[in-house]
């Protein structure tokens, strides 16, 4: 298969296609604020010395790392300099996930099925690093005739592996501390944020305070805030915007206006609309509406 050299044509390839593409990158790509794209993210670093947000967290990779990001979690690099960072990066259409998928096999495990002490990075072995660097070699080979079966065949192939090294990693979580940026926290605030996520799935186009939120209830502001930090890893306010942002793309891609969407979605300013969506997604709401997404 083609393996990009930049994030942008690697993203707008998966989409195009709806499977997916690859980067191999060597050196920073300019600076981009905190985002979120249609496609699930693979990020495997090569030579660390980074640091990638990733919602609320900060990893500093090291050699070996590799994140996991689903379509609905925003994420940047937090320094652009002249120090080469070699790194290699998957973005995969979650309905071709899906249909590659079985009722026994779930493929998209590593993007959602991960515990809220796991965080998104996992640090592979030696042999797990040799084991993806093959599956990479056989991607991005060029075979002629049937090479569009052969990269289905290496890219099912890498899925399974690196979703077993995912649930192999969880099976060990209770041996190991929470990953750094995560708290620990008791099991009743398990249905305490249950009851806050609830909430404001259900009431998005409303005026979700956290003020409104702590009253409705009964709790101080600092308290609600720390324990759904400490349960999600992302603070409510990004959780709210994320997900009146994901309400967005699906209300634009049904043909709803730009003005009806944001209403719809809790913004009621226009321009903190716009401002919102550009920033979380990439793009306009109107051009984003334009392309016809689906």
């Amino acid at each position: 298969m083609f393996v990009n050299d930049s994030c942008k044509s690697a993203i707008q390839s998966c989409m195009e296609t709806k499977t997916f593409a690859m980067a191999r990158l060597y050196n920073d790509e300019r600076i981009m604020s905190s985002h979120i794209h249609d496609c699930y993210e693979i990020y495997f670093s090569i030579s660390g010395g980074k640091e990638f947000l990733i919602e609320d967290l900060v990893y500093e990779f090291e050699p070996g790392d590799i994140f996991f990001i689903n379509q609905s979690e925003s994420h940047c690099l937090l320094r652009v300099d002249q120090q080469a960072h070699e790194r290699i990066v998957l973005f995969i259409f979650p309905e071709y996930l899906q249909r590659l998928s079985t009722p026994q096999t779930d493929l998209s495990c590593c993007f959602h099925g991960r515990g809220t002490a796991f965080g998104h990075r996992i640090g592979m072995s030696e042999k797990e690093q040799g084991r993806f660097n093959y599956f990479m070699h056989r991607l991005s080979e060029s075979r002629g005739f049937g090479q569009d079966l052969m990269d289905r065949a290496a890219f099912l192939e890498l899925m399974i592996f690196l979703n077993r090294v995912f649930l192999s990693r969880c099976a060990q979580m209770p041996l190991q501390a929470p990953e750094s940026g995560k708290h620990s926290f008791h099991e009743p605030h398990y249905a305490q944020v249950d009851k806050i996520l609830s909430y404001i799935n259900q009431h998005l186009s409303e005026d979700l305070t956290i003020q409104h939120l702590a009253a409705q209830f009964y709790m101080s502001s600092s308290y609600m805030c720390k324990i759904f930090k400490d349960v999600t890893g992302t603070t409510i306010n990004r959780y709210i915007v994320d997900k009146r942002i994901s309400l967005a793309r699906t209300l634009l891609a049904e043909g709803w206006s730009v003005t009806e969407t944001g209403s719809q979605c809790g913004f009621h300013d226009y321009s903190n609309f716009i401002r919102a969506f550009t920033k979380n997604v990439g793009v306009s709401p109107k051009k984003y509406s334009a392309c016809g997404h689906s």
